[in-house]
């Protein structure tokens, strides 16, 4: 058996019943925070006022896309995760999760995210959060991460596209201030 990458399936993982803090800890909380904090700044500069509910309900689904796109990271990253000190003890490589389960969790909330964001926000602001988590996922991921010691700073627009996002929440566009944000 193999997964979709074409490495051999090791069968590790889910030696105990996986808990909701393991999935959890897929979606990276420290850096989605720093995503919702960047989102939030760009919905309050933003000249327009936008509907508390939407504004938190597009805050949530900004947070769930951030936290998509860490899933995809430890799922892409699994091997590189099980050699590494700072990152053994996530959930893939300590045996709590398989690389499966983070792909699934991934794709499902990188989908659910932008659709409820296309709803509550409009076009523009959904496809920012499309660009940003395919940025991350897969430029910086895939890409950069393993080919060049600058893939942080290079990877690191990913980390400039949230406040656009909230300034498209409230404005329905992006404008030079927000790209200069």
């Amino acid at each position: 058996m193999s997964d979709v990458r074409g490495y051999e399936a090791t069968g590790e993982g889910r030696g105990e019943e996986a808990t909701f803090g393991d999935f959890f800890a897929l979606l990276k909380p420290r850096v989605m925070s720093l995503v919702v904090f960047t989102a939030l700044v760009g919905l309050l500069v933003a000249p327009q006022p936008v509907h508390p509910v939407v504004g938190l309900a597009a805050i949530l689904f900004i947070a769930v896309g951030g936290g998509a796109s860490g899933a995809l990271n430890m799922w892409w990253d699994a091997d590189i995760d099980r050699l590494m000190r700072r990152t053994q003890k996530r959930p893939i490589p300590a045996g709590k999760l398989t690389e499966g389960d983070a792909l699934a969790l991934g794709i499902a909330l990188s989908g659910l995210s932008v659709l409820m964001l296309f709803l509550v926000a409009g076009p523009v602001a959904a496809g920012l959060l499309a660009f940003t988590i395919f940025f991350y996922v897969v430029i910086y991921t895939m890409w950069l991460k393993r080919l060049t010691p600058q893939n942080i700073v290079i990877g690191g627009a990913a980390g400039a596209f949230p406040p656009m996002i909230g300034w498209a929440v409230a404005t329905g566009g992006i404008s030079l201030e927000s790209v200069l944000m």
